[in-house]
């Protein structure tokens, strides 16, 4: 299940509840060393070499541990009490130039600023310009605020125990923290904190869903989504999320693209239909659900577009999805029918223009930003885009995406997922929890691109639509 973003008093806590009815620390540790262990398996390849970091707290125990997990690895540890003096173990272990580093030199309980010995030993750690896998938080990192201790460890990927820390979350932290994974049961037992107003998902959130389906089901049963999407130059964007959409199971799929993007996009789809948009177009009917956006940027007639667009936010009984260039033609302060269902997907930039904000603001505080865009937009849901994509509303639980990697970067993806999200919630069955639909739909999205990935890191948007769904929750 998601699990709350706590504080460090928190997972103080948490810890000495665990040690209240009987649970050791050994075992803790134990445990905690599995999961590091596994990550750096995955991490790293048979036969290269890995430099481990121990400290003397409980960070360095973590680290001390894992040793025995690195199967098929050459490890050396270095346990540092004495940064002045070791910095030359540091340099000559780091000349061998070892696949991975694990950095359990600070925990969760550093309180102070860094002397210069330790800020000249982290730096130099960071001049090595290697992968680091940090335990719990990287070392010199303040876990509450995100900020350092006068210096901190650059991290690839940091592995924190029981849940996230609210400070790896933020802006400041991201350069250090990397990718956050987070461990599984380590024999604390179930967090003791319920009243989080952020929350991290995880695979286990999605469990039996999408719910499977009867063996007498027709395509009726799931939807039929209409897609306004695509112009001169940009048919592709509407070709990938209407492909997404069809692999999210929607029933039925219609694109309404511009003439002169109307052949491309129709040479290229087979399953969905394609008409030609004019001013005087209607939108196939009966319609579950309408998405508005993917390439549109290159539109003639966008006061017709805007029209629409606005009618259907106010009026439409279907759940309404806007995205791409659809963003700047939302009524703002414009109420929507009770019980409607309206989304919206901005990226950094898009929240930005339509808070009338610098981007920087907005990504320095992206709570905020979801929930003033939801308030602003009729309680619509926001799914703001980027690293650990935020899916809430201007009231209740604000959840953070888990899956994803920078190769989302690139054109297509935010199409893919606009289509992928609209066709989940064209589909009848899943409106009724449109929450866990789109956190479910970012997951998979973020999850395929992992997929991709791991197989081959120069994947493209087509192959991302060709994913969506693949990964079992």
């Amino acid at each position: 299940m998601s699990l709350p973003v706590i504080t460090v008093e928190q997972m103080r806590a948490w810890e000495a509840a665990a040690w209240a009815v009987g649970q050791s620390e050994t075992e803790v540790i134990r445990r905690v060393s599995l999961a590091l262990g596994e990550t750096a398996l995955r991490w790293s390849r048979q036969g290269e070499g890995l430099l481990v970091l121990a400290g003397k707290g409980h960070n360095g125990d973590d680290a001390r541990a894992v040793l025995p997990q690195l199967h098929g690895r050459r490890s050396t540890l270095l346990t540092i009490n004495d940064p002045a003096r070791q910095l030359g173990e540091l340099r000559a272990a780091l000349d061998y130039q070892p696949a991975l580093i694990i950095d359990g030199l600070f925990g969760i309980g550093l309180n102070r600023p860094l002397d210069a010995a330790w800020r000249e030993f982290i730096a130099e750690i960071n001049r090595a310009a290697l992968p680091v896998l940090a335990v719990d938080v990287p070392s010199g990192l303040n876990a509450d605020t995100g900020e350092t201790f006068g210096a901190a460890v650059h991290a690839q990927v940091t592995l924190t125990v029981g849940a996230p820390k609210a400070g790896l979350l933020t802006a400041a932290a991201q350069p250090f923290v990397g990718r956050l994974e987070v461990t599984g049961d380590v024999g604390l037992g179930p967090c003791p904190v319920k009243d989080a107003e952020l929350w991290w998902v995880t695979r286990e959130d999605f469990r039996r869903f999408p719910p499977a389906r009867s063996a007498a089901s027709h395509k009726g049963d799931f939807g039929h989504l209409a897609v306004v999407a695509g112009s001169l130059g940009y048919h592709g964007a509407a070709v990938l999320a209407t492909r997404a959409a069809q692999r999210a199971g929607a029933g039925l799929v219609t694109l309404h693209t511009v003439g002169d993007a109307y052949h491309p996009a129709a040479a290229q789809l087979q399953g969905a239909m394609v008409r030609p948009w004019s001013p005087d177009a209607k939108l196939s009917a009966p319609l579950t659900a309408v998405l508005l956006g993917p390439g549109l940027i290159n539109v003639t007639e966008a006061d017709q577009f805007q029209l629409i667009t606005r009618r259907l936010w106010r009026d439409a009984d279907a759940a309404v999805i806007v995205d791409a260039s659809a963003l700047d033609w939302l009524p703002a302060e414009s109420p929507v029918p009770k019980q409607s269902l309206r989304v919206i997907t901005p990226h950094p930039g898009e929240a930005a223009r339509l808070l009338k904000l610098p981007v920087a603001q907005v990504q320095a505080n992206r709570v905020f930003a979801v929930r003033e865009l939801s308030r602003r937009y009729g309680h619509c849901w926001v799914v703001l885009k980027g690293h650990q994509t935020l899916t809430g509303r201007s009231t209740g639980d604000i959840f953070i995406n888990s899956t994803g990697n920078p190769r989302l970067a690139q054109g297509g993806a935010g199409d893919a997922l606009a289509g992928y999200l609209a066709g989940l919630l064209a589909q009848p069955s899943l409106q009724a929890d449109a929450g866990r639909a789109l956190r479910y739909g970012v997951w998979q999205h973020g999850a395929a691109a992992d997929l991709l990935t791991a197989r081959q890191p120069n994947w493209i948007a087509d192959e991302l639509t060709a994913a969506l769904g693949a990964v079992p929750a």
